[in-house]
């Protein structure tokens, strides 16, 4: 197994209080965006995630895209940003409705799958590692004799903890639409696999995946600054002490909308700083109010989507407050919310009526359960007036459908990247086809003189102070740093995605700035990070990457890793 993981010894027991401080607003530079259409993925981007300044990793389901050569079946690729070329990627297994996140060490593992098989393997209990390289010739490395999950899982979800392993969260025991009783897999598990509460190595029982039965695929979950988990599934949400096993639940989502897959909303973790004294305050956008009851049979493609957008601060007075409401200007169901460096949110993509997937409702368009795609983008500005938050200014809609099985991502230039869409159950033309197409939104940041910087430590350890030699715009009084977690993206489900500002001092020449490292790790999970300079007027600099924490390996427990081979089975077994 390559980088094999070594123990690492990581005791923080740091915790924050959680008390609201005031949010220093930032401006945002006017003007019109600009979108282009520019190069094709190679397989269809099901999941997508930038593993370096000039990569990203796009996985589909095991399907015959244009990529194979010789009648080679690819469904995984690495883009070059730089020249747009894609290279074939080998993963084993099917990695339809997989999750992924990174290890502290770099390492992207995409978790669980679908059990057909076209060529390769069952899907369900994979773990597939990819550690990014310079070489090119970096692979997935696969092997569920020695790496597996305890249990299938489709459709679970994923987060990066505080000491860099995995929590590997929820799922269904085979491909159905929604979920059920009957192939429920109410569970989570650790990767590397954890001797904790009672369970060596095994996958722990949740209560909270029986409760918020049916609509419960793809949850909700963001590590937060105190080492506990925000989940939000269905109508429900809690905060889960994944080191005691205990849930505590929070107020439900409001005015009846369902808010993960087949309803499936978007969340994102609104941006921490010194300023707000890191308290951590949740954003879900979309759903739907439909029945997770009703057949299939019984919904539409016009159904109506919810165009509600939820806030919640994550304090003793925040959930006492409840949640705050808002309206997008549009109903939107599999919207992707892209966090930007200057602490905006961008809402693109996804469907103003019906559900997501393909296959199911008696009207499908084409084989797509979902009609009226959402071409218009919004942004959200969070800091701005209640009444002024929601955006079109200066934005151009795009002319592709991206529905079912799209993603979006913030590259490291500052960049909005769009991909993928494929509410079909193999390549088709029919409307709506399979998506090869990229297309690259450019915010109007992009074409401002903006600030460079040298000098990224390659690792930034916490509490540590660093120095970066930065060249500013010519009007540059003062910037700020963003410290960015760019995530894994899959069915508007950003897994990790996070935007911490340092605190940071610009010297008096304005040529060096001092950046204080994180504070703790669950402020900022060890793993990757990309660092934008922002100027006061929103201008943000190339995002250069770094590891945040040693770049080491999380813990590894053998005696757990050997109690879960003993006791669980692979697909082959």
């Amino acid at each position: 197994m390559p980088g094999s993981l070594q123990i690492l010894l990581l005791v923080l027991s740091l915790r924050l209080p959680l008390t609201l401080g005031e949010t220093v607003a930032r401006d945002s530079i006017p003007g019109a965006w600009s979108l282009v259409q520019m190069g094709t993925s190679g397989v269809s981007a099901m999941q997508l995630a930038v593993t370096s300044e000039t990569t990203a990793i796009i996985y589909d389901k095991v399907e015959h895209n244009p990529l194979g050569v010789n009648g080679e079946v690819v469904w995984a690729a690495e883009l070059n940003f730089d020249t747009l070329q894609v290279r074939a990627l080998h993963p084993l297994s099917n990695t339809w409705c997989a999750t992924g996140s990174f290890l502290s060490n770099g390492t992207l593992v995409n978790s669980g799958g679908n059990p057909i098989v076209i060529t390769g393997a069952d899907g369900l209990q994979a773990l597939r590692l990819f550690t990014p390289c310079t070489t090119g010739d970096c692979d997935v490395y696969e092997d569920q004799t020695r790496v597996r999950l305890t249990s299938p899982r489709w459709y679970p979800s994923s987060v990066r903890l505080q000491d860099g392993s995995i929590l590997i969260f929820g799922g269904a025991t085979t491909d159905v639409f929604i979920n059920s009783p009957e192939v429920n897999n109410p569970s989570y598990e650790f990767f590397p696999p954890k001797n904790i509460n009672g369970f060596n190595g095994l996958q722990i029982p949740s209560q909270f995946l029986v409760d918020t039965l049916n609509g419960n695929h793809f949850p909700n979950m963001v590590l937060l600054p105190n080492g506990k988990i925000f989940v939000s599934a269905n109508q429900q949400a809690m905060i889960f002490d994944w080191q005691t096993n205990t849930e505590t639940r929070l107020p439900g989502i409001p005015n009846g909308v369902r808010i993960s897959s087949p309803f499936s909303a978007s969340h994102v973790l609104l941006p921490l700083s010194p300023q707000n004294d890191y308290t951590p305050e949740i954003m879900i956008c979309g759903g739907s109010t439909l029945s997770d009851t009703i057949p299939p049979s019984e919904i539409s493609s016009q159904d109506p989507t919810s165009a509600q957008c939820i806030r919640m601060v994550l304090n003793g007075a925040g959930i006492a407050k409840g949640w705050s409401v808002e309206m997008m200007p549009q109903g939107r169901i599999m919207v992707d919310m892209v966090l930007l460096p200057d602490g905006r949110v961008m809402l693109v993509n996804g469907a103003m009526t019906g559900v997501a997937g393909y296959g199911d409702v008696p009207d499908q368009i084409g084989h797509s359960n979902a009609d009226n795609p959402a071409f218009m983008p919004v942004v959200y500005d969070p800091n701005a007036p209640a009444d002024s938050r929601f955006s079109t200014d200066g934005l151009v809609a795009s002319t592709i459908a991206r529905v079912y099985h799209s993603t979006a991502t913030l590259t490291p230039n500052g960049t909005v990247m769009l991909a993928g869409s494929n509410p079909n159950n193999d390549i088709t033309t029919v409307k709506y086809a399979t998506e090869y197409r990229l297309e690259f939104f450019s915010p109007p940041y992009i074409n401002v003189p903006r600030p460079s910087y040298t000098g990224l430590p390659a690792t930034i350890n916490y509490n540590t102070e660093f120095h970066l030699a930065v060249t500013l715009p010519a009007d540059t009084t003062d910037v700020t740093v963003a410290l960015m977690d760019l995530g894994f993206q899959t069915h508007g489900v950003h897994m990790d995605q996070r935007l911490v500002q340092l605190v940071s001092t610009l010297s008096a020449d304005k040529k060096t700035l001092t950046v204080h490292a994180p504070p703790t790790s669950s402020i900022y999970p060890p793993g990757p990070a990309y660092l934008y300079v922002v100027t006061e007027s929103g201008a943000p600099s190339f995002g250069h990457k770094t590891i945040v924490g040693t770049g080491a390996s999380p813990p590894v427990d053998e005696g757990a890793i050997a109690n879960m081979l003993a006791n669980t089975s692979g697909p082959s077994d």
